[in-house]
């Protein structure tokens, strides 16, 4: 019998959901990039969607055809709320729905979900099971490994067992502690200490279930290191700053070809997306424009390129205009 080949699961690599950054447009850059790569949405709470009718479904589950694979990642702790919204987000056509146990800010904290919800291992497993039982795509749940400065294994070992028993099956491990008193969002993602080893051990203590890990990964060298001992690699911010980052990975992880698009011919696909956007949804070159400005990083004249695609005195200008400027801005 053949072993299965580890390029096929659906976790390898993904881009983590990213609260106000990780919108469609952002994902249409993306999957310019990747075809392979499992994309998340920003964090949906179920309140936005119960409560925001049919255009508020629009507003936070309108995708390009072109994202799958992409995952919906809901924000809530009531199991009937999340039962109802993973419904709706399966019926918009999404491939996933994540639950969000890993958010520490003070907003998700008032609303009862997110990291906090580590503490109520039980109550995870009964959203996670609602869901499961009125979709037939996979529920999924990206949490953090403590809870403030304790260090204790035991507590994200038994949270991840109780919320299995429910039948989840993936688990995508932010392998920092949330310190939920004293620290705001941003200092969450940099103070509390990235535990990697966290990971490796509920891989081993739970060789059944998928390990994603996420947290801190930068390079090409870091995924390899991490897909030895866990099943896939989530990357965030640098993935979202330096976006071409993305495009040695399905050739180099996935088992698939090169990107054939240079950065000058994802440009151009952008700014035919910014031309379609604002036809068919008004929508502002600037919303779509500010998520590839590290597009050209590290290469001559990113900076004035960059500058130009940021100039928000340019906004009544049409997209092509501003994209004649930024091109002007570039070595020959």
């Amino acid at each position: 019998m053949s072993c299965p080949d580890p390029h096929d699961s659906p976790w390898r690599l993904c881009v983590a959901p990213m609260l106000d950054w990780t919108d469609k447009h952002c994902r249409y850059l993306h999957r310019l990039l990747t075809r392979r790569a499992r994309l998340y949405t920003e964090m949906v709470t179920t309140g936005a969607l119960l409560h925001g009718g049919l255009a508020g479904e629009r507003r936070h589950l309108r995708m390009d055809a072109c994202e799958h694979p992409v995952a919906l990642q809901l924000g809530g702790s009531d199991a009937v709320e999340l039962a109802v919204c993973a419904r709706i987000g399966q019926r918009w056509g999404y491939d996933e729905i994540n639950l969000n146990c890993g958010c520490p800010s003070d907003r998700v904290r008032r609303g009862a979900f997110g990291a906090c919800l580590m503490l109520q291992p039980q109550l995870v497993a009964d959203g996670v099971k609602a869901m499961l039982d009125v979709v037939t795509v996979p529920v999924t749940v990206k949490h953090r490994i403590g809870i403030d400065r304790k260090e204790n294994y035991g507590f994200v070992r038994d949270f991840v067992g109780a919320v299995a028993q429910a039948g989840c099956r993936v688990f995508i491990v932010h392998a920092r502690n949330a310190w939920l008193q004293g620290l705001s969002p941003q200092e969450n993602r940099q103070i509390p200490p990235l535990r990697y080893d966290v990971a490796y051990q509920l891989k081993r203590d739970f060789p059944h279930l998928t390990i994603v890990l996420n947290g801190g990964v930068i390079d090409d060298a870091q995924i390899a290191a991490h897909l030895a001992q866990v099943d896939g690699v989530m990357a965030g911010r640098a993935a979202y700053h330096r976006p071409w980052w993305l495009s040695g990975w399905d050739q180099q992880f996935l088992g698939g070809p090169l990107c054939p698009l240079t950065v000058d011919a994802v440009e151009a696909e952008m700014v035919a997306y910014m031309r379609r956007e604002a036809q068919e949804d008004g929508t502002p070159w600037s919303a779509i424009a500010r998520h590839m400005l590290g597009l050209r990083h590290g290469q001559r004249g990113a900076r004035p390129w960059r500058q130009i695609w940021s100039d928000h005195r340019l906004k009544a200008l049409p997209a092509d205009a501003v994209w004649a400027k930024a091109r002007a801005c570039l070595p020959e």
